[in-house]
């Protein structure tokens, strides 16, 4: 991939696909229950944003997270705490919205973007 750095606020959509294929990510959705159940990324992980600072603790610190949401907002606030505590966080640039656009899939297969 190359182009992959630790220093990395943000993570396009390939670089993020690529980093979870080869399983050297935790995908972490901060966004609401409904918006997760419409459709989601195969493989993440999902913890509402209000959850975030009581399950830290629940991820792995010598594994990078990507944070991600519909538009790529919400996940920059969570990657930006997280990173002030030390963690290696990244967030998904444009969020789900710019994973569909780049022909990526989600789960379910018919699921849908929901609006926040």
């Amino acid at each position: 991939m190359g182009s992959f750095t630790e220093d990395q606020d943000e993570l396009s959509a390939e670089q993020v696909a690529e980093l979870l294929r080869e399983g050297r990510v935790q995908l972490i959705d901060v966004r609401e229950d409904y918006e997760h159940e419409a459709g989601r990324i195969a493989g993440d992980r999902h913890i509402v944003m209000d959850k975030l600072a009581e399950e830290a603790k629940s991820l792995d610190g010598d594994v990078p997270i990507v944070f991600y949401c519909r538009t790529g907002s919400r996940s920059a606030v969570a990657t930006q705490a997280f990173r002030a505590a030390g963690m290696q966080a990244h967030n998904l640039d444009g969020g789900i919205l710019a994973w569909v656009e780049r022909g990526l899939s989600i789960d379910p297969e018919d699921g849908k973007i929901a609006p926040h």
